[in-house]
């Protein structure tokens, strides 16, 4: 059995008509498909969009998706369904309160089973009658047809309870490392250079078959034989074909260079295509096959690459204080495996998910009245019609093959970053992939420098955890190499950021020959890479953009550095200030104690008033000391007098100076006064050995969250709803309809 597609119809077997083509209905008639073929059911004994009686909720408006009986006759006679299936658009993430809702249903049905499905990811529940249980028990998968009737075979599937995917993936990982580390002797970091090679095979074939065909095994060894067939015997230059196919595809995303090939025998090569095989990464969920990644990364480099990772705990942390909403441009200058942008991706991806759920359940309430439920059947079809428009505008938004998307330009305008190890450019590449990001943003570079779309004044966001404790040599020179010469590039950057691209490009076309450390104030005060990349942060930000970065506590209390903390005390204010155990990042191989901090760039408006504080302070205190100056400068510049003498009033002028400048310093404190919050946590989610604990970050976050939009310290609900208004037509269509929440 197939589905019919024609035009924007689709026809649905289950109510014997043409409906309304929408990503959902697709969905439906697919998993419909997939019921009657693969598990043996009947048309007769299905039906969909049931609604379903529920005492609780006060009104009898629950409709699910896909209701199964055990029979033609149990349907017929209204008796206790046997599996609720919810359906999902294939680009909408499925979440735990979706789970929940389809669970009710099937509660409420008398179902033994429950499915939710985008068939990207399909995930099957046991029900417990009666109760809802704080955490659905996942099982294996839902009986055949056959076995409906079968209660032995029920009692058996329903006790196959599973742990979800992403354990079973990460766990195939790292035998697939295992493989390479054994039968081709490289190093942890090369071994992952290979999986990561042959992923990206797998993705791209099963990609291309739109997820009708898994890379399995035996699929490779028909292709093999093709290839074979009509080329030659040589079986290596078969995969290596199949890789160079792969490197064609993400050419543009510079995933692997030219001369990349694959550095492992076929042996090797086929154990790990069998390995994976269960997987079908097209329609495995970009969060299970991403955080699977994650934890595969965060091991595989432990040690030599650990300050590569910072704990997701600490990266949810600081992204929910900084609170990133839709439209704001987030960078990582030392973005390392991607962490912090996937994280606020996935942040601000949700945000635009929760706000599309939200118009749709105001449409269902206002069409779906009570006029709805005493209209005729035609008038309902015409009601239904209308509501499946609307989704199917909805969804368009959270579709990253249509152009005008809401999620299409987050993820690809709104994430930005580059690492100096090319090794962790690709792999954070590579990770955003995994996570279903857009990832073009992200670049091998010096993060010091500019390329791109990551230049001064363009950020409202970046969360980042610079290295520490290196140093950047005055040797460091910036040279011809560094110049970006890509003229095609050059003029597609050009069309896409304006004259403030070509003004980007001069920071390093104007300063060849002259050393990184040149381009900084700071610069002249420590070579330390974290105080460069502090102020490097603060000139990639907008005026009032927001930075969280992890920083060593030496920032905060040597005294060494009290002049570039007073530097940086010109240029932002002070968020807020977090002391964490360094239990936390020990697990990464970290040994320095880290405090995460929190800053605003001034606003225009606060750069003026830090200013004017400044000099008004300034001129006050030297006219407190303005005479004894000028008899002080008088006798210097007599000539006549004794030259040991000069000498001595030109050191009591310098002291002077000095002395003037102390007295400034804390009246400018005094004048340009604001509220520092500063916390400490003595467990944060993270032990020594990376395993989990109790997370007093949580708190935190909550307590700031009230604190900071009690204060107003920075705009978000006003901005961002202007933002949808100014950019986006559908939300301006719903927002005159007032089926728009904030």
């Amino acid at each position: 059995m197939g589905f019919k597609i024609k035009g924007n119809k689709i026809f649905a077997p289950l109510k014997n008509k043409e409906l309304i083509l929408t990503p959902e209905e697709k969905v439906r008639q697919e998993y419909i498909c997939r019921l009657v073929n693969d598990y043996g059911f009947s048309l007769k004994q299905m039906a969909q969009e049931v609604q379903v009686n529920n005492s609780q909720r006060g009104q009898g408006k629950a409709r699910a998706d896909i209701v199964i009986w055990k029979s033609e006759k149990d349907k017929i006679e209204e008796s206790s369904a046997a599996i609720v299936v919810e359906c999902k658009a294939e680009h909408i993430t499925i979440r735990e309160e979706d789970y929940f809702q389809g669970y009710n249903y099937a509660s409420w049905a008398g179902a033994d089973f429950f499915v939710t499905t985008n068939l990207k990811e399909t995930r099957i529940f046991k029900v417990l009658k009666g109760k809802i249980p704080k955490r659905l028990e996942e099982i294996v998968d839902i009986p055949k047809s056959e076995d409906l009737t079968n209660s032995k075979k029920i009692k058996e599937l329903l006790e196959q309870t599973k742990t979800f995917t992403r354990e079973e993936f990460s766990k195939v990982l790292f035998r697939c490392h295992s493989i390479i580390r054994n039968n081709d002797k490289l190093s942890p970091e090369a071994a992952f250079d290979e999986i990561s090679k042959v992923l990206f095979i797998k993705i791209r074939y099963e990609r291309d078959n739109t997820g009708a065909q898994i890379f399995s095994k035996s699929e490779f060894e028909k292709l093999k034989k093709a290839f074979g067939a009509v080329a030659s015997k040589d079986s290596r230059s078969f995969y290596q074909q199949l890789f160079e196919n792969t490197k064609e595809d993400f050419a543009k995303d510079d995933l692997f260079d030219a001369t990349d090939s694959l550095k492992i025998k076929e042996a090797s090569f086929e154990a790990i295509v069998e390995e994976l095989q269960t997987y079908n990464l097209s329609r495995t969920a970009d969060d299970v096959k991403g955080i699977a990644f994650e934890k595969f990364l965060g091991k595989t480099f432990r040690g030599e690459l650990g300050q590569f990772f910072t704990p997701r705990t600490v990266v949810n942390f600081m992204v929910e204080v900084l609170d990133p909403g839709e439209g704001e441009i987030i960078c990582d200058p030392c973005c390392g495996s991607g962490g912090f942008l996937i994280r606020a991706f996935e942040y601000v991806r949700e945000k635009i998910e929760n706000d599309i759920q939200r118009v749709k359940e105001q449409i269902k309430e206002t069409l779906f009245d009570e006029v709805y439920d005493k209209g005729s059947d035609k008038y309902k079809q015409e009601i239904e019609e209308q509501v499946n428009r609307y989704f199917t505008m909805l969804n368009a938004e959270l579709d990253t093959l249509n152009e005008n998307s809401r999620l299409k330009y987050l993820s690809h305008n709104c994430v930005f970053g580059t690492d100096a190890n090319p090794r962790m450019a690709r792999t954070a590449k590579m990770n955003m992939i995994m996570h279903g990001d857009g990832h073009g943003g992200v670049h091998h570079h010096d993060g010091l420098l500019n390329v791109n779309g990551v230049f001064e004044n363009r950020f409202d966001v970046i969360l980042t955890n610079p290295p520490f404790g290196a140093r950047v040599e005055k040797s460091l020179k910036i040279t011809d190499a560094d110049r970006f010469t890509d003229e095609t590039k050059i003029q597609y950057y050009i069309e896409r950021y304006g004259d403030e691209y070509l003004k980007a490009l001069s920071q390093v076309n104007d300063n060849v020959g002259k050393s990184v450390l040149s381009l900084y104030h700071s610069g002249r005060l420590s070579a330390l890479t974290e105080v460069l990349f502090i102020e490097r942060c603060f000139k990639l930000l907008k005026p009032g953009g927001r930075l969280g970065i992890v920083l060593p506590e030496g920032v905060l209390n040597n005294t060494n550095l009290q002049s570039v903390r007073e530097l940086f005390e010109g240029m932002a204010k002070i968020l807020l200030i977090t002391s964490i155990p360094q239990d936390v990042f020990m697990a990464s191989g970290a040994t320095v104690k880290p405090s995460l901090m929190f800053f605003k760039k001034f606003t225009n408006e606060e750069q003026q008033q830090y200013k004017d504080i400044v000099r008004n302070t300034k001129a006050e205190i030297e006219q407190k000391y303005a005479t004894r100056k000028v008899e002080l400068q008088t006798f210097i510049d007599n000539k006549e007098n004794d030259r040991s003498e000069i000498r001595h009033k030109r050191n009591e002028l310098k002291e002077l100076e000095a002395q003037i400048e102390q007295e400034v310093k804390p009246l400018v404190k005094e004048r340009f006064d604001y509220q520092i919050p500063i916390a400490q946590v003595e467990k944060a989610g993270i032990t020594t050995t990376g395993a989990e604990c109790d997370n007093e970050l949580t708190d935190l976050r909550d307590e700031y969250a009230l604190y900071r939009t009690e204060n107003k310290l920075w705009e978000s609900a006003l901005h961002r709803y202007q933002y949808k208004v100014e950019n986006n037509q559908l939300f301006k269509k719903l927002n005159d309809k007032g089926w728009v929440a904030l």
